[in-house]
């Protein structure tokens, strides 16, 4: 049953590593195509024929051929999904292709009516989306940049003669949005500092008199000749000053993208685009199928920052420098690469940056959740990291709590799920199953950066390629973990250890552990996870019989039997629990032998009976009342916890493994050392008061009684900045090089079993808990992938679009026949005033640049 799958999974990696890993040095065929900005340069008219055709004739020519079933144009989200974005961007594509079509004096000989049912669908796709994507709930917080662009959209789309009648339940929040804009235009500078982006990077969307600020237009043009890099707003700045350099600007991107839409930004960062395609790789849970080629990416974009001079000519604004640098410094300190904080907290030491965050959380929300997350991988005594978090921190509980909408969703409800499960969920704490799980189902998952209004996405080719693989990958590491896990609870029931009679049954929980966590860096067919797996299983029976059930005789002839590596003489469940040991411990031995060729069964013994012996000290204590000091309990506890003893197991089976000395305690590493210390205090955290109702002791009992004048909740506090710091130290040793002569997957092993001991303790005590693990497990396992499956409300009533109408003829009464059309919804209008656009001759357009269109336009509501 598995074989096919794996075989339609390495098909798909085949087909993705020769498709878009063969054009990885061209970024902008990664990013989805702008049907809004590509709109915005099909206005521009030629130069020699103005009425008649427009100077990009190729962008026309994608406007009409990518216009989608329901009718609209723009952008989708990752599950195929309309978002805001493509009211505004449907508005600008019906308004050029009215524009040139109206531009037209011929005769339409043949298309006719398809294309007049083309522009109802599309005007029906407007009426009933505003609803969809706009609501009428709390209308008064939508997005700035919509607030902008979709008034000015219904205003041009009135000027060519197409009139939008807006149903009433509506109606209120159409006209809440147009005040909204009013509002902005009154009370914002074209260049203000109070308001990022500035009103001037919407500069296609603002009445024509703002046309007449030609110097402050052309002061800021960057040296490439764009305003802001971004299209539409050059597009409308060429068209109002005719500047040369906005026009080589517009005839580069062109040449370069037109023929597949134009982006929302140009030029585009290579090394950004690589970052954002390694990004979303890992997220999805697809890193294992494309290790080669993520190295390569990371080892060009590293040599790129350590030989990067300051360039006069910065392409990137400053939110998406810093989204870069962020992005960068995560994936490159995440695969062992020495890089310095200051790779983006450079933003701490610029005063405009900070003040521009401040006064803009909801445009920044997404830049700051990137350096949230870079942060995560903080090293001890990093401060400039632990500001920025906090800085960070800050601004997204500040956009949390405004209540405002999102950057690309009205309803802000998924962003808002991402923001919450990063503040709410440590990293460390959380398993890497489930977090591409959750990645794979957020609509919002082929979001790149933010650009001035939406994020960028990634190109749906791309996208949906990679969801196909993500969602067939996902679903067979579930299905090869399902039948793991009925083979360990058949092993666990085989060696008498699943119905013990006292203590914990943790089979689920141990194997949950291992293949959420730590499993996820295995290829399918590891036994590692299994071997993690029994281990932490005999482990939890063994801790509970030390610890609740047997008498200090049982105990000390159990750990007596498990130094001389004989059971004579043991019965009932020190015999159960002996018995299972050996044989774990001689099919271990046997399959290392088979497959290194060398036989470790006396260091399995060795670190065992370490394990056993520490349980036996920790019991003694308990039954005859000694208290230890806080060194002596810690330097047992680091021990009796286990986790080397699962660690150092596990690692002799990986590739390359352990080095043999490094079994022996005096030779431990020290990440294994921290790897001992840290779940230790975690398990203390969470049990000393069960411990003092034991009378049993643990380090925060022992720090409350060596320091009579601190309370609980400082000794808490005490063991819980311990924790913290020597998180960070094992973070360090895990990912750098340098601190010792491990294998970096060995390394890499310390790290994920340090998650799964903070999942289980961070909070609460979730392994002892019987029912808070149960969700986990079921999604983890045995509940398939929920997707949004696209949902569009109107279908295209006939074909796609003609071929561009200027190739054909119109008569005057065939034009007025499909003008009144238009308004087939009902003749009176309920709120029709006369609206003048103030526009001057030329409607604000330099050097005979003229767009045909009314001077008077009308705005109605049914």
């Amino acid at each position: 049953m598995e074989l096919p799958q794996l075989c339609n999974i390495q098909a798909l990696v085949k087909e993705i590593k020769g498709g878009m890993f063969s054009n990885i040095d061209y970024p902008n065929s990664f990013v989805s195509p702008s049907a809004y900005d590509t709109a915005w340069l099909a206005m521009i008219p030629d130069s020699e024929q103005p009425f008649s055709r427009p100077m990009f004739e190729n962008c026309l020519n994608w406007v009409l051929n990518n216009q989608r079933e329901d009718g609209s144009w723009g952008e989708l989200d990752g599950h195929g999904n309309n978002t805001i974005e493509s009211l505004p961007a449907t508005l600008a594509c019906i308004i050029v292709l009215k524009r040139w079509n109206s531009g037209n004096p011929h005769q339409i000989q043949n298309g006719g009516l398809t294309e007049l049912h083309s522009f109802l669908s599309c005007l029906d796709y407007v009426r009933a989306n505003v609803e969809k994507l706009v609501g009428d709930n709390n209308y008064e917080q939508r997005p700035r940049w919509f607030a902008i662009v979709f008034p000015a959209m219904l205003e041009l789309a009135s000027a060519v003669g197409l009139e939008i009648v807006f149903p009433h339940p509506i109606r209120g929040a159409v006209i809440d949005i147009l005040n909204q804009r009013q509002q902005i235009l009154d009370s914002e500078e074209l260049v203000g500092k109070n308001h990022y982006p500035p009103l001037l990077a919407y500069l296609e969307a603002l009445p024509p008199l703002y046309d007449a600020h030609q110097e402050q237009i052309a002061k800021r043009l960057s040296f490439d000749g764009s305003l802001f890099h971004s299209p539409s707003a050059t597009a409308r700045a060429y068209m109002a000053t005719g500047n040369d350099k906005c026009l080589a600007y517009l005839q580069s991107l062109v040449q370069t993208c037109a023929d597949d839409g134009v982006p929302p930004l140009y030029p585009i960062d290579e090394d950004l685009m690589k970052l954002c395609i390694v990004n979303q790789l890992q997220r999805l849970g697809l890193a294992e199928h494309f290790l080669q080629e993520i190295k390569d990416v990371l080892a060009q974009v590293y040599r790129n920052y350590k030989n990067e001079e300051l360039s006069a000519n910065p392409i990137n604004s400053e939110p998406t420098q810093l989204y870069k640098d962020s992005l960068a410094f995560q994936l490159l300190r995440m695969h062992g690469y020495s890089v310095s904080p200051w790779t983006f907290c450079w933003f701490l030491n610029n005063p405009e940056i900070l003040d521009e965050i401040e006064k803009n959380p909801e445009y920044f929300s997404s830049v700051m959740l990137n350096v949230y997350r870079a942060t995560d991988l903080m090293f001890a005594e990093e401060y400039e990291l632990q500001e920025a978090r906090s800085f960070a921190r800050k601004s997204l509980e500040k956009t949390m709590t405004t209540g405002s909408r999102g950057p690309d969703d009205v309803t802000f409800t998924s962003f808002r799920k991402v923001i919450e499960h990063e503040l709410d969920f440590p990293w460390l704490t959380r398993m890497e199953h489930l977090e591409y799980r959750m990645w794979i189902e957020e609509k919002d998952m082929n979001a790149l950066w933010m650009g001035k209004a939406s994020f960028h996405r990634l190109s749906c080719s791309y996208n949906d390629k990679l969801m196909q693989l993500a969602i067939q990958n996902y679903g067979f590491r579930q299905l090869v973990y399902k039948r793991e896990l009925e083979e360990l609870k058949r092993w666990s029931r085989d060696n008498n250890l699943s119905d013990m009679g006292f203590g914990r049954e943790k089979t689920t929980y141990c194997y949950f552990a291992t293949a959420a966590a730590i499993g996820v860096s295995l290829p399918y067919d590891s036994h590692v996870r299994l071997i993690l797996a029994k281990s932490a299983i005999l482990i939890t029976v063994a801790d509970d019989f030390f610890d609740m059930e047997g008498s200090l005789n049982e105990l000390k002839s159990l750990a007596d039997a498990v130094k001389r590596w004989d059971g004579k003489g043991l019965s009932g469940h020190s015999k159960t629990i002996f018995g299972a040991l050996d044989s774990l411990v001689s099919e271990l031995a046997e399959k290392h032998l088979q497959q290194q060729g060398r036989d470790i069964t006396n260091d399995l013994k060795d670190i065992w009976y370490e394990t056993f012996a520490s349980w036996l000290t920790e019991a003694t204590w308990s039954k005859s009342g000694r208290t230890p000091s806080m060194e002596e309990y810690l330097e047992t506890g680091m021990i009796s916890i286990a986790a080397h003893t699962l660690v150092l197991t596990a690692s002799c089976f990986l590739n390359p493994s352990l080095p043999n000395y490094k079994f022996r305690p005096a030779q431990y590493d020290t990440v294994t050392k921290l790897l001992m210390l840290v779940p230790r205090l975690l398990n203390d955290i969470q049990s000393y008061q069960k411990e003092i109702a034991d009378g049993k002791q643990n380090s925060v009992i022992l720090y409350l009684r060596e320091n009579p004048e601190a309370d609980i909740e400082d000794s808490v506090a005490y063991v819980r900045e311990l924790i913290a710091t020597k998180e960070k130290e094992l973070l360090e040793h895990a990912l750098m090089d340098g601190f010792s002569d491990l294998p970096r997957p060995c390394k890499q092993l310390h790290l994920f079993c340090m998650k799964a001991f903070q999942m289980f303790f961070h909070s609460s005590n979730r392994y002892d808990s019987n029912t808070e693990m149960i969700d986990d497990v079921q999604k983890a396992f045995y509940i398939p992938l929920k997707l949004q499956t696209p949902k569009p409300l109107i279908k295209l009533m006939l074909n796609q679009l003609p071929l561009p109408l200027h190739h054909h003829s119109r008569s005057k009464n065939d034009y007025q026949s499909v003008a009144n059309c238009f308004n087939i919804y009902g003749k009176r209008s309920l709120a029709a005033p006369r609206v003048r656009w103030p526009v001057s001759r030329n409607f604000g357009y330099k050097n005979n640049i003229v767009m045909g269109v009314p001077p008077k336009i009308r705005f109605s509501f049914f």
